[in-house]
């Protein structure tokens, strides 16, 4: 299978299987048609219900860490840096879309969990350590033993899932084990990477479902924590914007009890989801990507691209580019109102990429973003701190020392 070489990152062993979806190449696309079956499964709105919050089941909701941030504001710490907060809650959504397992890292510490970070921050620093791209210099360096004790506790944490559920499903039979998987509203991405078939009728390896878990979760959580980072600021910073997303939830929700976000609901936030994609386009949690031309390209001005170069597209640059979004800099969310976006290029707003290699992550992304998003307008007032962030593009777009905000609780009559 071919694949691209991902050495150069730090991502050695970590994206070692030609099975990782970030590695595969244009021939090879068994495994992306096994995930988008995935995220088509996950987008049904019965079967997403899979985070356990009584009285009912619902969807992310007992993974969204507002008490915790309630708990902190009245104990004095209203000024939250929202990176490392949300880095936590996607860690532990995807930990339970995944796996099935409640970490309850935002609340205690999880080693699985500090692997995954310990990991994210060991490729951005051998990201700029131009010596150290080469794995046998790099596993010589401390950085390097530590980058293979996390990988080592990853994987063998994944392994011992993919074994468990191994085991239960020999004891079940497939049939059964996906009718109770399937009744209980459990069904997570393990499950259905181990039933999945190639068109031979071939299996994934245990070490096939394990790159792909692995890939998930080190690929998931940032991403979808920068973008919903960045929404809060952008939110801080122009509170008539965030008046109007809280009332447009508040209205949603008027009736109900508990306030709780259904899938169905999620189509009927249409200023909220304008203000996420805004915030998208300002800052993009991917700022650079790299495709290889499949065939020649010609320029405008006659020059061509050859097949097989590799190329850099600045997603950063495209959304700035005045030509395309004027005043790029303003936070203006009627820039996607449908009558204002129907006579501009798809290709002008990038953030999952596009085209056949594209994001097929994106709309469990920005679901979750919406969630998030709703949840905390409706429970807090989110105000800007004192000092600018400055703007830290590194494998995501991150914030120099944080992107710290500051929240005020809402009372329970305003919710």
């Amino acid at each position: 299978m071919p694949q691209l070489s991902l050495s150069w990152l730090g991502l050695g062993p970590w994206a070692a299987s030609p099975w990782q979806l970030l590695l595969l190449a244009g021939a090879s696309w068994f495994l992306a048609r096994i995930l988008t079956k995935i995220y088509t499964f996950y987008d049904n709105c019965y079967r997403l219900r899979c985070f356990p919050q009584p009285p009912r089941r619902n969807w992310f909701w007992g993974h969204l860490g507002l008490a915790k941030w309630r708990r902190l504001v009245s104990e004095g710490s209203a000024r939250l840096d929202m990176f490392e907060h949300i880095s936590l809650m996607t860690l532990d959504s995807l930990q339970k879309c995944v796996f099935s397992f409640d970490s309850n890292c935002q609340e205690q510490p999880s080693e699985y969990i500090a692997a995954i970070l310990e990991l994210s921050a060991l490729v951005t620093k051998r990201h700029h350590q131009i010596f150290l791209y080469w794995d046998f210099l790099y596993y010589l360096t401390p950085d390097g033993r530590r980058f293979r004790r996390a990988c080592d506790l990853v994987h063998d944490f994944t392994d011992a899932v993919i074994q468990e559920r191994r085991c239960t499903l020999a004891a079940q039979g497939v049939d059964d084990f996906f009718e109770a998987k399937t009744k209980s509203k459990t069904v997570d991405f393990i499950d259905l990477l181990l039933l999945s078939k190639d068109e031979n009728g071939k299996k994934l390896s245990d070490e096939d479902i394990r790159a792909e878990a692995d890939t998930f979760m080190f690929g998931g959580h940032d991403t979808t924590a920068s973008g919903l980072s960045w929404a809060l600021f952008n939110m801080a910073r122009n509170p008539e914007y965030q008046e109007r997303c809280r009332k447009e939830v508040q209205d949603l929700l008027r009736n109900r009890d508990p306030k709780e976000i259904e899938w169905d609901d999620l189509a009927q936030l249409p200023f909220l989801t304008m203000c996420i994609k805004e915030s998208l386009r300002l800052h993009p949690p991917v700022t650079v990507i790299s495709r290889c031309c499949t065939q020649d390209v010609a320029l405008p001005d006659g020059r061509v691209i050859p097949k097989g170069v590799i190329c850099l597209i600045n997603i950063f640059g495209t959304h700035h580019n005045p030509a395309v979004w004027p005043n790029p800099e303003v936070y203006d969310p009627f820039r996607f109102d449908p009558e204002n976006a129907k006579n501009r290029s798809p290709l002008a707003f990038i953030p999952f990429s596009a085209g056949p290699r594209n994001c097929i992550g994106q709309t469990f992304a920005l679901s979750e973003m919406k969630v998030g998003l709703a949840l905390t307008l409706l429970r807090f007032r989110v105000l800007p701190d004192d000092t600018e962030p400055r703007r830290k593009p590194e494998l995501i777009l991150r914030a120099e020392g944080g992107l710290w905000l500051r929240l005020e609780p809402l009372s329970a009559g305003a919710e």
